[in-house]
């Protein structure tokens, strides 16, 4: 929160295993009522897995609940649709065309992905994070995409912005053997006021121990899964693809709640470092954490109340390491720069820090740094202020991620980069990054339609120029596939 812009006020298988059947389109089908059809129901009586809360395969039993049986099956637009770059791959769709797949095959895309060859397609009965060692986080690629910007509009509810993300992580690049990308969710739990609903408040707030985001979840799922299996089900997913994940936090006390009443970080320490504690366990493997520059410099601060000081954030980041017995969680701190102070304070990464349009900028900060394996300042694409200036500055924004890519003279030497969804993807010229932070906004070309398919159409530009530009940055990304393996 270092821009001069406010971040909100928190008052406001043997069947060949394959498909044989054409897809000429998408289905449109993108709710849950797939769990009422006959053929489902049927299924569901002829076989034993049954699932329940707190499930240890909830990815599997996410599918189940979608389509009634236990097999999966090769998905052939998914194949026809492949980006392959040295055994790793993505689909290469619009966005509009992943965010209509269904559950069923949103997941049997991504197993089609992660399959050996001549084997059948499958979810595994085990899904660990990916091992980029425990300091994976100092070189990162960090993506952060807004789960609401992409969730189901139906009427004045905002929902399903988990699958949503799922759904879109086929169409990002994966990460490398060398370097981790990881998706950092904008929100994990309940915003201040209208959680769930159009009339939602602003992402740089959150209702601590109310469980999770009615934003995230699905209305179809109730009684069948539970909000913590459905955040796992992404997480699974996201490391089966090769992910890490994240989420943000803010810092702030005024932008904070306990179960609806007014945090104080004199009161309430235990019960953040608790609620970044329960995030961690549902498979997340860092926390991004809002305002992280202001617990040693207060300049431009932009927030509303006290944030801790570095002693107490330091404290914070060991508890939650202690907590959940994992070293080899990522702490980002917005805006923060190369000051050991930070890496003190527990921090793996900052964002922002080295002129990212200038490569020879980031590679003396990549030089500069190199000494510090525990914590480094790196630079960014974008950022959650982005208001779409820069939009269709095309060169800018493949310039800018080119230098987060390979601005440094060798490969351990990376610095940590953070983008956003927009720096893939080219939101609508109708909205932008920071207006999808402040509230929910129902897209199309004229903010009219009220469907979750139209919404998914009007979101992300559908012009020729935005489908060449993901292109580029799909070219940038393979690149650095092939030459860092």
């Amino acid at each position: 929160m270092d821009k001069t812009v406010s971040k909100g006020n928190v008052n406001n298988t043997y069947s060949l295993k394959t498909q044989t059947k054409p897809y000429a389109k998408l289905s449109t089908q993108n709710n849950f009522a797939l769990f009422d059809m006959q053929k489902s129901a049927l299924n569901k009586s002829l076989i034993s897995f049954k699932g329940y809360y707190g499930d240890p395969q909830p990815l599997k039993k996410l599918f189940w609940i979608s389509t009634g049986r236990n097999d999966v099956y090769e998905d052939n637009w998914t194949k026809n649709h492949l980006y392959q770059v040295n055994g790793k791959k993505w689909i290469n769709a619009y966005p509009n065309e992943l965010l209509k797949l269904t559950p069923e095959r949103t997941i049997q895309s991504l197993c089609t992905l992660i399959k050996p060859d001549k084997q059948y397609p499958g979810i595994p009965p085990y899904i660990p994070s990916p091992n980029f060692g425990d300091k994976w986080g100092r070189h990162a690629n960090y993506i952060e995409i807004n789960p609401r910007t992409v969730a189901k509009y139906d009427g004045n509810r905002v929902t399903e912005g988990l699958f949503g993300t799922m759904k879109m992580m086929l169409g990002l690049p994966v990460s490398s053997n060398s370097f981790a990308n990881c998706i950092v969710l904008s929100q994990l739990y309940p915003s201040l006021h209208g959680d769930g609903y159009k009339d939602a408040g602003s992402l740089y707030c959150a209702n601590l121990h109310s469980g999770i985001s009615q934003t995230l979840t699905s209305d179809g799922l109730f009684g069948k899964m539970g909000a913590d299996e459905q955040v796992k089900a992404f997480n699974d997913m996201a490391h089966l693809l090769g992910f890490k994940t994240g989420f943000r936090m803010p810092l702030s006390a005024g932008q904070l709640r306990v179960q609806g009443r007014n945090f104080s970080w004199d009161e309430h320490e235990k019960a953040f470092i608790d609620a970044c504690v329960w995030g961690i366990e549902l498979g997340f493997d860092s926390i991004y954490f809002d305002s992280g520059k202001h617990i040693f410099d207060m300049n431009h601060y932009c927030g509303h109340g006290e944030v801790p000081d570095k002693e107490q954030m330091a404290y914070i980041t060991y508890r939650i390491r202690q907590q959940t017995g994992r070293n080899d969680i990522s702490f980002i701190g917005e805006k923060c720069d190369s000051r050991q102070d930070f890496k003190y304070a527990g921090y793996t990464a900052g964002t922002d820090w080295g002129r990212a349009d200038d490569f020879e900028s980031v590679r003396w900060e990549a030089q500069n740094q190199k000494w510090s394996r525990d914590y480094a300042a790196g630079p960014e694409v974008s950022n959650d202020n982005d208001e779409g200036s820069a939009r269709y500055e095309a060169e800018k924004r493949l310039n800018r991620l080119n230098s987060c890519l390979f601005g440094f003279d060798y490969k351990e030497d990376k610095l940590p980069c953070f983008m956003q969804l927009t720096d893939i993807f080219p939101l609508s010229p109708y909205t932008n990054t920071h207006e999808q932070m402040l509230h929910a906004k129902e897209m199309d070309a004229h903010n009219a339609w009220t469907e979750c398919e139209r919404h998914w159409d009007g979101i992300f530009d559908t012009a020729p120029e935005a489908h060449k530009y993901t292109e580029n940055v799909y070219h940038i990304f393979e690149n650095a596939i092939r030459t860092y393996g």
